[in-house]
């Protein structure tokens, strides 16, 4: 799992601009109750948790422990810890927990940060109790078309083509004794109330596929993402993205 480099400032920035307001992740606190039945007193791993968005999402929907592990500093140091969450300096191919001492794992916008993607599946049995499963959001390569960022930007669509497929992550997880994909399915989140509102809050580097566009491609992909706004002002950004369970 490579260690973005982040300082103070560029950590407030990916929260202010990437984290998903809770009310916008209806369907999926409604899959991750559907597969995981979480209840108190389970543990789960958010691996590469960033600025704790969903660690918190966690905790407040289920009143489940969080151990968010985060390579990067400044990210880490944003984790509202206490009351339920822990935050601890590791990654996915070294998580800093002792052998099956988890209930899940959620890993959110991470397989593609891998270095190691079998490896990471190998810690991550290590972590887990026998027969928990990994929880992965991510997008993937030729399912991702309904991706705010592909809708305005579609040169971004060319970063996703070089993520690991759903089929090369079932493999490596599969060997590392995940044999079973209890789900795949693409769900809707909500990032603002508004494209409008989207839009304010865009942070180009925030967001590394942004980050990685030629200037002119970034300014048609605003100006296509300004226009769908004055033309639906009404209209929700809503993005959608897949959660694959392995177990």
């Amino acid at each position: 799992m490579t260690s973005s480099s982040y300082d103070a400032r560029a950590a407030a920035d990916y929260r202010a601009a990437r984290e998903i307001p809770l009310d916008g992740l209806t369907a999926w606190r409604e899959a991750v109750e559907e597969v995981l039945r979480p209840r108190p007193g389970m543990t789960v791993l958010d691996v590469g948790a960033g600025t704790g968005g969903f660690a918190t999402a966690f905790r407040d929907w289920f009143g489940v422990r969080v151990l968010a592990v985060e390579p990067a500093a400044a990210m880490r140091a944003l984790i509202a810890t206490g009351d339920g969450i822990e935050a601890l300096d590791g990654r996915a191919e070294a998580l800093p927990v002792p052998d099956a001492s988890a209930d899940a794992a959620w890993l959110g916008s991470v397989i593609h940060h891998l270095s190691d993607l079998e490896g990471a599946a190998r810690e991550l049995r290590r972590a887990l109790k026998p027969g928990a499963p990994v929880l992965i959001r991510n997008a993937f390569p030729g399912r991702c078309e309904r991706d705010l960022r592909v809708r305005f930007f579609p040169e971004t669509a060319r970063g996703i083509d070089d993520y690991p497929t759903t089929d090369e992550v079932v493999i490596a997880f599969a060997a590392a004794g995940f044999g079973r994909t209890v789900l795949l399915r693409s769900l809707p989140q909500r990032s603002a109330p508004t494209l409008a509102l989207y839009a304010e809050r865009l942070r180009r580097d925030a967001d590394s596929k942004l980050r990685a566009l030629p200037d002119d491609a970034y300014a048609d992909g605003l100006a296509r993402l300004r226009g769908a706004a004055a033309e639906s002002p009404h209209e929700p950004a809503t993005s959608w993205m897949d959660l694959l369970v392995l177990a």
